[in-house]
């Protein structure tokens, strides 16, 4: 009877402080994307050994948990006793290019810079009008700009 085939555990990272919460979370942890370097590290393991393993890795965080610790030990004793195998690693996921936006998006035609509005002082070429416009619109608090101040006022 051949050994089944067990995911790696969920690691547990804390929930951040949201300011809408009043700073009281709703829960305590939530499931996280993926293990930091530092517990792989605790455990034993390079990031590539990891990922071959199918151990989903998270590179930007920096907290080490000891239950994630303890849960990734568990799992590879049980790994080396034979007792489960390990996933299979996934392919990298492939990142999609947007295509190239249009020359009219970019204002590099006339259509295009009267639509984002650098036409109308007969400055044709420059963003340096309509800079200075949205900065006098953002000082006098006019049209859109008032309501997106930042500062919450």
């Amino acid at each position: 009877m051949e050994a089944p085939v067990i995911s790696p555990p969920k690691p547990i990272v804390k929930v951040p402080v949201l300011k809408r919460e009043a700073g009281v979370p709703s829960k305590k942890y939530k499931v996280g994307k993926g293990y930091s370097i530092g517990e792989l590290q605790k455990v034993g393991l390079t990031v590539e050994e990891a990922r071959k393993l199918g151990i989903y890795v998270d590179e930007r965080r920096e907290s080490v948990y000891e239950e994630n610790i303890k849960a990734l030990s568990e799992w590879l004793e049980k790994v080396k006793r034979g007792e489960i195998v390990p996933p299979k690693p996934t392919k990298a996921k492939e990142a999609k290019v947007k295509p190239q936006r249009r020359r009219v998006f970019k204002g590099l035609t006339k259509a295009g810079r009267k639509c984002r509005g650098l036409l109308s002082v007969k400055l044709r070429e420059t963003h340096r009008y309509k800079w200075k416009r949205k900065a006098k619109e953002r000082k006098l608090k006019k049209r859109h700009e008032a309501k997106r101040a930042k500062g919450g006022h």
